[in-house]
């Protein structure tokens, strides 16, 4: 999830499945978008999709698609070293409530490798 008035140097790509242009903010996010664009039970993906609300702030979902069978789900991408920070456990507890209450009941995290 980012901040939608995030003013950040973005990766522009065209991957399948997703509707126009793909604008990735991270190295994790980008490796999530190539690896949902291969899955072979994925119809479409949407990347930033405006969702929900919080402290007067807009923020988008990194990924929302839709499997061929019609269940639609949501993955976040976070860094590892962020995952335990207070505000990005708050910003996820309200993403996986706002998708909750449309529904949407496969929501997931994505963090990146540890690196050893």
């Amino acid at each position: 999830m980012r901040n939608k008035s995030l003013k950040k140097r973005c990766e522009k790509q065209v991957l399948p499945k997703f509707e126009g242009v793909c604008k990735t903010y991270d190295k994790v996010q980008t490796a999530t978008a190539v690896a949902l664009s291969q899955q072979t039970d994925i119809k479409n993906i949407r990347c930033n999709v405006e969702s929900f609300t919080l402290d007067g702030k807009t923020y988008t979902t990194d990924f929302v698609y839709e499997k061929v069978d019609g269940e639609v789900g949501v993955r976040e991408c976070v860094f590892r070293n962020f995952l335990m920070k207070p505000l990005t456990v708050k910003l996820l507890d309200a993403s996986h409530s706002f998708w909750l209450s449309r529904g949407i009941t496969d929501w997931g995290i994505v963090i990146d490798e540890v690196n050893e």
